[in-house]
């Protein structure tokens, strides 16, 4: 998960109101039950210290989705009477809860909100493409492209004198797969898609994918649905959830290689509350692995304001010259030192068959530089 839409977040210091809430259930009554729930919100935020003005200010903001239709939930970041952040959801989330605290609390963002994979789904054939950007919200057609008309099909003769037909054909076919590609990239740069389903013949596939800059193979699946055909909404999810969880297997796979030392005993990632800690610190977190369970991401750190001042004792911080310190998760305070240095952040109980000791204590990081 890119964690840059959260910079508005540490631009300002706390405490922060984080509020999560579920916008999956559509009854006659929705609109009164998600005004009770506003004001539940509200009320909880007080009674942990809250001040009026940010509790009205996320109240309203609730308010303000009694007519939503958003399938999962939304997420509600305030402080001073402000709501600074209000990002929808990919996934519900089990209740709907409210917190007050020194930092926002962010980590449910990335099971909840972080892989929501955008997708452009091309329908190919010979003539050329159809895009559609496909959603939690929805889909859109996005244009597409049109190739050589003429020729495009092979003939039956086995005649020699049909040869230079049948070369004319297959340069049509390449000619148009070139073109569609091209296409392609460009509709994957100016979407910012992180997934290409194309669909069609399994030759015409096959000779897209080829074509397309390699920069974008690992983006791309070939769905098994014959030409002119429509993917449903079911098959596009499938696909997304395989490649949400291809792309968590990978990141820990890369974790678990890197964490042996080398021939000069030094590893190329960390894990444990002490070592991130000092990673952080040195500005040396490559990319974030998060268990949300693990016994580690709710422990208690210290955190100075900015974000490379944190240390596991209170004492540490004094010693590096921080004055002003409050105690925050550590899931949360390493996820601002991530932001801060532009790191990525990782689930990693999206992975299949994620090994449960790793990493040990829910919390490791890939380190940019040994």
């Amino acid at each position: 998960m890119e964690l840059a839409f959260l910079h508005p977040l540490y631009e300002r210091p706390g405490p922060w109101a984080s509020v999560y809430v579920d916008t999956s259930r559509h009854t006659e009554h929705t609109s009164h039950e998600r005004q009770l729930t506003a004001q539940a919100m509200a009320r909880e935020l007080a009674d942990q210290g809250a001040d009026e003005a940010t509790c009205q200010a996320v109240r309203r903001a609730l308010e303000e989705l009694r007519h939503s239709t958003e399938p999962h939930g939304r997420a509600v970041f305030a402080r001073d009477g402000e709501v600074v952040l209000d990002p929808p959801l990919a996934r519900s989330p089990q209740r709907d809860w409210a917190q007050w605290a020194p930092l926002p609390r962010v980590a449910p963002l990335l099971e909840l909100a972080g892989e929501d994979p955008v997708c452009v789904v091309a329908y190919v054939d010979r003539k050329g493409a159809d895009f559609e950007l496909r959603s939690s919200l929805g889909r859109d057609d996005v244009g597409g492209v049109t190739g050589r008309q003429w020729p495009l099909h092979r003939t039956g003769s086995v005649d020699w004198s049909e040869r230079h037909f049948q070369l004319r054909v297959e340069n049509t076919w390449e000619h148009n797969a070139a073109e569609i590609a091209d296409a392609l990239a460009v509709c994957q740069e100016e979407t910012g898609a992180d997934l290409l389903i194309l669909v069609g013949d399994d030759r015409e596939q096959r000779s897209v994918h080829e074509r397309l800059p390699q920069r974008l193979h690992d983006r791309v699946v070939e769905a098994s649905r014959g030409a002119g055909s429509r993917l449903l909404d079911e098959d596009v999810e499938r696909i997304r959830t395989e490649h949400i969880h291809d792309r968590a297997a990978a990141g820990l796979e890369r974790f678990l290689a890197a964490r042996s030392p080398d021939d000069a005993g030094r590893a190329g990632a960390v894990e444990g509350v002490p070592a991130l800690i000092e990673a952080a610190r040195e500005h040396r977190i490559d990319e974030l692995l998060i268990r949300p369970d693990g016994a580690d991401a709710h422990r208690e750190v210290w955190i100075g304001e900015d974000p490379d001042q944190l240390a596991v004792r209170r004492t540490d911080l004094k010693v590096l010259g921080e004055q002003n310190s409050w105690s925050a998760r550590a899931d949360d305070a390493l996820i601002r030192s991530a932001v801060a240095t532009d790191a990525p952040a990782l689930a990693v109980s999206l992975a299949p068959d994620a090994p449960q000791d790793a990493p040990v204590g829910g919390l490791g990081a890939l380190l940019r530089w040994k």
